[in-house]
């Protein structure tokens, strides 16, 4: 199982929605009650089945997508090709409609992000993510079947490893690679943003086949 960083404190697996850990997250969320009103605006909690053998994490709430509506990846156009992607591959079930009040039930997966609170310009600090960090290795070490971790984006891979106890350079960078992480094996992929999407960085083929990948080792693992 994974081990804590020798100066991470121990916290659960989730921060509390009005965690006060990072003044320039605080302040950001504060202000986006006033331009987002009657958003959730606050440390999102991770989203999924507990004996997932899946874990996907992102890198941290989108302004408009899980600050606005509390459930990662929701309400935004990466969490349109993550959870179309997950219902394809067996992942969920349900139907995505942009809410976290929709159909949609992640099967075998847990969705998670490695810094909990929206940061300005979607770009946490180095600071921010080592002080969320806890967060993070505290959520893997309570999913007691996890085999397979997927991050979004290499600061997504980079957060798992120190999470995990490992250098951020162990595995390799880039989509679509592939390694062991102690009894993990993490695949890369890029992240599902819409800037990525849109320029064609990373296509629809190219994500599932991801998850396809994913599931293929679940299945072979039993």
């Amino acid at each position: 199982m994974p081990t804590l960083e020798a100066d991470a404190v121990i916290v659960g697996p989730e921060a509390p929605a009005d965690c006060p850990l990072c003044p320039r997250l605080v302040a950001y969320r504060e202000a986006n009650k006033i331009s987002v009103p009657g958003g959730f605006n606050g440390a999102v909690a991770s989203f999924g089945d507990p004996a997932a053998r899946l874990a996907v994490v992102g890198l941290a709430p989108g302004r408009m997508g899980a600050n606005r509506t509390g459930r990662p990846f929701t309400g935004d156009g990466a969490g349109t090709i993550l959870y179309e992607t997950l219902i394809k591959t067996g992942f969920a079930r349900g139907r995505y409609e942009a809410r976290p009040d929709d159909s949609v039930e992640l099967v075998d997966c847990m969705i998670t992000n490695a810094v909990r609170c929206a940061p300005p310009g979607n770009k946490p600090e180095t600071i921010e993510e080592a002080t969320c960090r806890p967060f993070l290795t505290s959520r893997l070490e309570h999913l007691p079947n996890l085999k397979v971790i997927v991050t979004l984006g290499d600061v997504s891979r980079r957060n798992v490893l120190r999470a995990l106890g490992l250098k951020a350079s162990a595995g390799i960078a880039g989509h679509g690679t592939e390694f062991q992480a102690g009894p993990y094996t993490v695949l890369n992929s890029y992240h599902c943003s819409r800037l990525n999407t849109n320029t064609g960085r990373l296509t629809p083929e190219m994500f599932e086949a991801v998850f396809r990948r994913a599931r293929s080792l679940i299945d072979a693992a039993g």
